[in-house]
């Protein structure tokens, strides 16, 4: 009986747990699409750099909703020795 409790309150709570980190992730992914653009792309001047295509990928994801590019854009900025934003 009080297994099934249980797992009645865990199947209701997960999905707002998840929701929750989902949109932390969203954030986080966001937040480091724009460090990336503000230290790293360059539009103009002597030395453009549009970014690299895996990267650009990886904030296409972020700008649609799906957090996948966080790894990549994590990574990118530590190669330039850019400090990550705060997660969460």
């Amino acid at each position: 009986m009080l297994a099934k409790r249980l797992a009645v309150i865990l199947a209701l709570a997960l999905p707002f747990a998840t929701t929750a980190a989902r949109a932390d992730d969203l954030a986080y992914c966001q937040a480091l699409a724009t460090k990336y653009r503000a230290f790293i792309v360059k539009s103009g001047g002597h030395s453009p750099n549009p970014g690299t295509a895996d990267a650009n990928v990886a904030i296409d994801q972020c700008q649609s909703g799906n957090p996948a590019g966080i790894p990549v854009l994590e990574q990118k900025l530590r190669d330039a020795k850019i400090e990550l934003p705060s997660r969460g």
